[in-house]
């Protein structure tokens, strides 16, 4: 069996999602008629020709321009079914998905209506491809603290159903610590916390985020391999990184896949996984991601595996099926050893 469909029929989990960032223009175009919102491209062949980023601010721009034809919970909805239809068929058998509220109430789109939409698109992908899913809310780093915490407050009747915080958008100028505190309150209403550090920012960013914020498990991260002490620490207390090589390389926080940081990590015993991040954006779905990554710096077969077994790791699924999900990986590996 070549690499290629090993990985397609290994179990792994997707822990680095944006919901939004999963927007394919021929969705977009979709809603964009459905709901008569005019949006700056004229064709789906134009959008995709708008993806050609330098940098984290000119994804971004288009990012929330493509945001606007998101409406209604059908339409949420739809946009959830149409990533996790996506997932299955990459054998994600669990997936904890960011979504952006602030990108949606700033519009005038109450965060009911993006909750709820999302919701039942998760509820339909288990009940119909099995796949599992958890929801993550983060906030927008270049808006305010105060913006954070109404965004909180907003959230409160939907708290139940809401695994994590998370922090995201433009990381640059806007450290982790100007969120210390909205953080600290999603601690105590028992959220978990997840925080964008390490991709563009220093990593001074990654000790605030673990210092600071108190996460849980940390996104991007590679900025991490430029500090000794910090190698040592990530590896020796296994926080997970959720690691996005087909981002990384469309927004060129490596000019090559070949100068990928995951061998290194991987080799240095720190807990990385590999997710698609926006995947509509950036060109690939969570097994792209493995096989052009597998391809550019030569990952072997067990590489491959214990990053999957990584991502059920540090997933927030319950500790019962957190271990059958990791049984399901290494028997996968085992009948294929």
């Amino acid at each position: 069996m070549s690499l290629d469909a090993y990985i397609a029929g290994l179990p792994k989990a997707e822990l680095h999602l944006h919901i939004e960032g999963s927007l394919e223009p021929e969705l977009m175009f979709e809603l964009a008629q459905r709901n008569g919102v005019s949006i700056p491209f004229d064709s789906v062949e134009a959008v995709r020709a708008a993806y050609d980023f330098s940098n984290l601010q000119d994804f971004l721009d288009i990012y929330y321009a493509g945001a606007a034809v998101l409406q209604t919970e059908a339409d949420f909805h739809d946009l959830a079914m149409a990533y996790f239809r996506r997932a299955a068929a990459d054998n994600v058998r669990h997936a904890e998905i960011f979504f952006d509220p602030q990108t949606h109430t700033d519009r005038g789109i109450p965060f009911g209506v993006v909750a709820e939409g999302l919701l039942a698109g998760m509820k339909r992908a288990e009940s119909e491809l099995g796949v599992t899913s958890e929801l993550i809310l983060c906030f927008l780093r270049h808006l305010d603290e105060h913006a954070a915490f109404e965004t909180l407050h907003q959230a409160g009747p939907w708290l139940g159903k809401i695994a994590g915080v998370g922090l995201d958008s433009s990381e640059v100028g806007h450290p982790p610590s100007k969120f210390e505190r909205v953080f600290a309150r999603a601690g105590e209403l028992g959220l978990k916390r997840v925080a964008h550090a390490g991709e563009e920012g220093p990593p001074a960013y990654v000790y605030e985020a673990l210092d600071l914020l108190h996460i849980d498990r940390m996104d991007h991260g590679n900025r991490s391999m430029e500090d000794e002490a910090l190698i040592q620490r990530l590896a020796a207390s296994q926080m997970t990184l959720t690691v996005c090589p087909l981002s990384n390389l469309k927004l060129c926080v490596v000019k090559d896949l070949k100068d990928h940081p995951v061998p290194e990590m991987l080799r240095r015993g720190i807990h990385v996984t590999l997710n698609s991040d926006d995947p509509a954006y950036f060109g690939g779905y969570v097994n792209d991601n493995y096989r052009r990554l597998a391809e550019a710096v030569g990952l072997t077969r067990e590489q491959v595996t214990q990053m999957a077994i990584n991502s059920f790791e540090g997933s927030f699924l319950d500790e019962t099926e957190k271990a059958a999900r990791i049984a399901e990986a290494k028997a996968y590996a085992a009948a294929h050893a």
